[in-house]
């Protein structure tokens, strides 16, 4: 016998239709950067590069993937681990940050990588957009 789904339907949101300003449009709001390897940036590059021109972007699904895990990564190691270690945090509480972010990595990527590989070419290609501004 079928139960009913505990779900309720998704109900049609009242979402504004307002565009959202692309980060170029606004310099004067707050932001975040790290800096990340000159190999990581070229990686980065190329995969954006081969995604933008392909005939079928969804082709580059797991290359997306894979930078957007790399670059996550680096971001928090870089927002997180590394002023741990400026910070003289100790030993004990460094290796403890390290073993947490090494889970919170595997669970990101496997989102990330689930996300961008059910993403059409459009969106592919907005990701790709986002990434480069992201970069300027």
């Amino acid at each position: 016998m079928d139960t009913p789904s505990k779900r309720r339907p998704a109900a049609k949101s009242a979402r504004s239709t307002k565009p959202v300003p692309a980060a170029s449009e606004s310099p004067t709001k707050p932001f975040l950067r790290f800096y990340h390897s000159d190999a990581l940036r070229k990686k980065t590059l190329a995969v954006l590069t081969s995604l933008e021109s392909a005939r079928d972007p969804t082709v580059h699904r797991g290359a997306l993937a894979d930078i957007a895990v790399e670059l996550t990564n680096g971001g928090l190691d870089y927002f997180f681990l590394q002023p741990l270690k400026v910070a003289k945090a100790g030993f004990i509480v460094e290796q403890s940050a390290g073993l947490g972010m090494t889970g919170v990595q595997q669970l990101i990527g496997s989102v990330i990588r689930n996300v961008v590989g059910r993403m059409t070419g459009a969106q592919l290609l907005s990701v790709a957009k986002s990434l480069r501004e992201f970069m300027r």
